[in-house]
């Protein structure tokens, strides 16, 4: 059926629009895709368009950061052994990274800690505290984890150990008992931006700690930082988290990839040569399909600690053997996901009808662990339902659960399954949970009812949302130019979608694994488009007139640039 999503046109605010064109210049379809994104004002366009570090903010503002700031500080005078805690996933790993090598460079006494995502799961355990006590630690850092561990954080005490918090999940109601629990998303915290990525949050730590260094004294006679150095990593962290890309995780990704394009840090530039991108100028699409999957492969199905000595590296020979080793790691992911996902598809078809899904909650005891969320996003992607995917193990059921726009998965967990899950965390579009076999079928029809009580049909329809309607002829190479000027693209920020009505469609062919390549034409304008995994529609639309939603881009093929249409969806064309 055509087209294949619910369309949504914003309604035009022709007065933002004109300011935009009037004061800066802009193309009205730029102003237009701009006040799509609530940027209404000249000024707020121009920080916008050009990101900018001394937009951030005062990092202070976070509550418990002074408390966290000193008591590192404590720590450094004393000479006391500091361990930072991370999460297995990009974020986490890229925030380990950036801390370490900070701290490295104002400490002697440094360690890290990831646990395994099989043995020990996420967060703080208290064999892990075991550990870091027998390896004489006195301050733990937690990083991307630790919010909800207050039984963990109240261990570490007993054994003399004091624990920072870093994180930015969702907030419980009882805090732990840490020195500082620093979490833009707690109700006394009166930081601004409550979306950053684990890793914007030691970002903003770092920033005052710096700072409040430097009030010491600390910085006399030694090379003061360049905290921009490790915005690569920061835009790894952010990108890979899917964190929404404005305001500050703009800033970190705009700044951040233009980084990891010139090629500074060792560990990068060997991700990117075993990527196929030792070339390229470096987008968020790059990073999200090519970098990070290689960086999350390290945790799900090697050792994270692999990821993190590649970032921290600056032997070129020794990034490269381990970028080699990830570039594995995430080959055998690939291999892993395919056939869980397959099976699943299989037991989806034979369970449900299609339209009569609601959320998708399946199990099994063959599944491994390090790859559920990945299927349970796909899963997302092909029937816009949420998904959760359980591995068991001895009566016991680790989840992975991931969700659409319209419905907050913590926020579900929480209200509707909390007395049936031993333990959750997470945010409103992925979560992961703790359950008891016995329970999980319980669990299948509150997640249902809740989407039946929350949410209606429509809602569960996958949505296409136009930026601009135009004309063909208004795409050129200036436009395009202009457009790019608007990434990164990513959560809240997407690719912009323009809207063309009442074309023709000619020489519509098969290509690749099952593309459909056509060439749209109105008036005396044409212009090739490819529509990726839809040559199954070919007979669709057949050479007929049709209404396209598409992204424009830039086709480089033999050394040869031309303007190519990514085709989002197609519509039949009402007729005249």
């Amino acid at each position: 059926m055509l087209p294949t999503t619910q369309w949504i046109l914003p309604d035009a605010d022709r007065k933002a629009q004109r300011l935009l064109e009037d004061e800066l210049g802009l193309n009205p379809i730029i102003s237009q895709i701009l006040v799509n994104r609530h940027i209404l004002t000249p000024d707020d366009a121009n920080k916008f368009l050009h990101p900018s570090l001394k937009d951030l903010h005062n990092p202070f503002l976070m509550k418990d950061i002074e408390e966290g700031v000193d008591r590192v500080i404590r720590a450094i005078s004393s000479g006391e052994r500091i361990a930072v805690y991370g999460d297995y996933d990009a974020d986490g790993i890229t925030s380990v990274a950036v801390l370490v090598k900070f701290l490295s460079r104002v400490h002697t006494n440094i360690t890290y800690y990831i646990p395994d995502r099989i043995k020990e799961g996420y967060g703080l355990n208290k064999d892990a505290l075991d550990k870091l006590k027998h390896d004489r630690v006195t301050l733990i850092i937690t990083v991307d984890c630790g919010i909800t561990d207050c039984d963990e954080v109240e261990y570490s005490r007993a054994l003399g150990m004091d624990t920072i918090v870093l994180d930015h999940h969702e907030v419980p109601e009882v805090l732990p008992n840490a020195v500082a629990a620093i979490n833009p998303h707690r109700s006394d915290c009166m930081f601004p931006f409550k979306h950053l990525a684990g890793v914007g949050i030691v970002f903003n730590f770092l920033i005052a700690l710096r700072g409040r260094l430097r009030q010491t004294g600390f910085w006399e006679g030694k090379t003061y930082p360049n905290l921009k150095e490790y915005l690569d990593l920061v835009a790894l962290g952010t990108i890979g988290d899917i964190s929404p890309l404005i305001d500050e995780n703009r800033i970190f990704a705009k700044i951040g990839l233009d980084i990891i394009t010139q090629g500074k840090r060792t560990g990068i530039k060997a991700l990117r040569e075993k990527s196929g991108l030792d070339y390229d100028n470096v987008n968020s699409t790059d990073a999200s399909f090519k970098l990070i999957p290689r960086i999350n492969a390290a945790g799900r199905i090697g050792s994270p600690g692999d990821a993190v000595e590649m970032l921290l590296t600056e032997d070129m020979r020794e990034a490269s053997r381990v970028a080699l080793l990830l570039d594995g790691y995430n080959r055998e992911r690939q291999e892993i996901e395919r056939s869980i996902l397959n099976e699943i598809l299989e037991r989806i078809d034979a369970k449900y009808d299609r339209h009569e899904i609601k959320s998708i909650v399946l199990a099994s005891s063959e599944w491994h662990p390090g790859v559920i969320g990945i299927v349970a996003s796909k899963l997302v992607d092909r029937y816009y339902r949420p998904a959760i995917l359980i591995c068991l193990k001895d009566g016991m059921g680790k989840g992975s659960g991931r969700s659409i726009a319209e419905f907050n998965l913590y926020q579900g967990l929480k209200d509707r399954c909390g007395d049936l899950l031993m333990s959750y965390g997470g945010h409103r579009y992925a979560a992961g949970i703790s359950i008891e076999e016995e329970n999980i079928e319980q669990l299948s029809q509150a997640l249902d009812n809740a989407m039946i009580t929350e949410l209606d049909m429509e809602d569960l329809s996958p949505k296409t949302m136009i930026d601009a309607e135009c004309h063909l002829s208004e795409i050129d190479y200036n436009l395009i130019s202009d457009i790019e000027k608007l990434s990164p693209f990513g959560n809240m920020n997407p690719e912009p979608i323009l809207y063309v009505k009442n074309i023709m469609s000619t020489f519509l062919t098969t290509v690749g694994n099952n593309h459909l390549r056509m060439r749209l034409t109105e008036n005396d304008t044409n212009h090739d488009c490819i529509w990726f995994s839809k040559g199954h529609l070919l007979n669709l639309i057949s050479e007929s007139r049709i209404d396209a939603a598409f992204t424009p881009h830039i086709n480089n093929w033999n050394g040869r640039n031309s303007i190519q249409l990514k085709l989002k969806d197609v519509s039949m064309a009402a007729k005249v």
